[in-house]
């Protein structure tokens, strides 16, 4: 089967599971990765160009789909909206989205390269911050689901909802050096993110579709946001 596979820090805790679970070699060998950001793995898994991925939370209700996601109950650090001309992040559909949501303007920033401007002082908005401030809601960035061999990705989402194995130290080093950050600040970070989606997080879900499917995407009033 072909995954889609996001390399944000996010999911690194999947894909260290990914390599434990499958049993053998050739388990592994059939197990391929298509790599890409998140608005073109959401593409492929519509045109069934990969059988599996996290993908956007705005188009997860096309698809079967696992109770696993990437979720923040709070300040996630990785998903930004800094203080310049307004643009939206092309690896991404659902941030953009929560900003229209939001009704709050300036450049949407996401994934590493966020976290990065966060960590290294700079000035944003925490739109999954916002939207708890607001709502007293998890939120919901993506979700995993599947258009193929759903039996085996049903397993892999149960078995990873027990997983508690931690990360290697020599694997939190490559990684943080990867992104210019320490393994401290890595940790750190991954402590805000969460997998396991309970009925809190399906209400906070609902919620975002039901809000972001009006005409005119706004929900909530601007208002100052700090």
């Amino acid at each position: 089967m072909l995954f889609g596979s996001i390399q944000y820090l996010n999911l690194l805790p999947f894909q260290l599971f990914l390599k434990r679970a499958l049993p053998h070699n050739g388990a592994k060998m059939a197990f391929r990765y298509k790599r890409a950001v998140p608005s073109q793995i959401n593409a492929s898994l519509r045109r069934g160009e990969v059988n599996a991925a996290f993908i956007s939370s705005v188009h997860a209700a096309r698809f079967a789909c696992t109770d696993l996601g990437i979720i923040a109950r709070g300040a996630v650090h990785s998903v930004l909206l800094l203080p310049e001309a307004e643009e939206e992040d092309p690896a991404s559909e659902t941030s953009n989205r929560l900003a229209k949501v939001l009704g709050l303007r300036g450049r949407v920033l996401i994934g590493d390269a966020a976290l990065k401007h966060h960590l290294d002082g700079g000035a944003g908005i925490d739109l999954s911050a916002q939207w708890h401030a607001r709502t007293g809601l998890p939120f919901v960035f993506a979700r995993l689901c599947y258009n193929r061999h759903g039996a085996l990705i049903r397993k892999l989402a149960r078995d990873f909802a027990h997983d508690h194995t931690r990360i290697p130290q020599y694997i939190l080093k490559r990684e943080a050096a990867k992104r210019g950050i320490t393994p401290q600040q890595l940790v750190w970070y991954l402590e805000k993110i969460h997998y396991e989606m309970d009925w809190e997080v399906k209400r906070g879900l609902r919620e975002f579709v039901r809000v972001s499917r009006r005409p005119n995407c706004h929900h909530f009033s601007s208002k100052d946001p700090s």
